[in-house]
Order: structure tokens, then sequence, then C-alpha cells
């Protein structure tokens, strides 16, 4: 299980934490269905014959569906882990998808990259070297996932759910690497 940011003190004063949101996850899953639901259903009552219901029970419709899915996804398992990034001039900590968190100096990163893969945005941390990763807590088991990239080994982390925004944290990683 991963360690809520608020337990870990962070590397430096002027640290700036980016978190997935549960709720921002609802929000922006109900309203994007709302808007298909609404937009699909006069096409669907042309093509299978009106019902001749009023306006409103097809907005009901589309609350109560939106609500239903969006509500599921967001308490999903996959919804459900905590990531976390926070970025200081004392270096980038990260925990992805319920793994402990890391700390990785500024001097200890080859490469952050972050992309879109598909409708999900990825980010990959790139270590100059695997031994200058730092369990933020002794104990730690082990640190968020790692992938072959063509510039090595990266800590990866889904940011679809990262709030501010992930081009807010891209600005903020930008701002400290270009020190």
């Amino acid at each position: 299980m991963s360690i809520a940011p608020e337990e870990v003190r962070a590397p430096a004063r002027d640290a700036m934490l980016f978190r997935s949101s549960p709720a921002r996850t609802f929000v922006m899953v109900f309203a994007v269905l709302m808007v298909t639901y609404l937009a699909v259903s006069p096409i669907v009552g042309w093509i299978a014959g009106d019902s001749g219901d009023p306006w409103w029970v097809t907005a009901v419709q589309a609350v109560l569906v939106g609500a239903a899915v969006a509500g599921a996804y967001a308490v999903s398992a996959r919804a459900a882990l905590p990531t976390w990034v926070r970025v200081s001039s004392g270096g980038l900590e990260l925990a992805a998808q319920g793994s402990d968190p890391v700390l990785l100096d500024w001097a200890d990163i080859a490469a952050v990259v972050i992309r879109r893969d598909g409708l999900r945005m990825v980010l990959d941390v790139v270590p100059a070297d695997l031994d200058s990763v730092h369990p933020v807590q002794e104990g730690d088991s082990g640190g968020p996932a790692l992938a072959d990239t063509p510039r090595g080994p990266a800590f990866t982390a889904d940011l679809t759910q990262i709030w501010p925004s992930p081009r807010a944290l891209r600005r903020a990683i930008d701002r400290q690497m270009s020190r």
C-alpha cells in the first residue's frame, strides 16, 4: 500500500504536489458520458422510431447512466490506486499506482517524458543509474513499475487522473530541469 504524500516530509520548501483525484475522474467521465448520451439519443430515437417521451426523460436517463458508469469507474481497482508526484528543488518524488514512493535527485535523472498512450497520459522517468534511486522511507519494498524504453529502464506512472493536470506537471518539471 502506498504511503500518502502527507506522511512524507517534502525534500524542499518549494514542493508542488500532483496527485490522482477520484472526484475529478468521476466528473470527467460523467461529463463525457452525458454529452455522448445526449448526442446519440436523438439518432437512436430516429432509427428505432420515436418513443414519444418528453426531452427530460432522455436527460434523466443520461444522468442515471452517466452517474452509474462514472461511479463504477471511479471506484474500480485501477482508478482506486493512488498516484502522486512531488516536484521540488530537492528532486522528484514518485509513487505510482499504489507503489512505495521513491526520490530521485535532479542530477540523477537522465530524462523525464510525459507522453500520450492511447487515451492515457504516462510519465516516464529514466534514472541515470538505478542505484541512485532512494526509497522515501526505510523498509519500502519497491518503487513504481519499471518499463524498458529506448533510453533505458524508466519508472512509469499513469497521469490520466493527476490533478492539477499533466500539463502543469510538465511545466513544473521543465522549470526544475532547466536549473
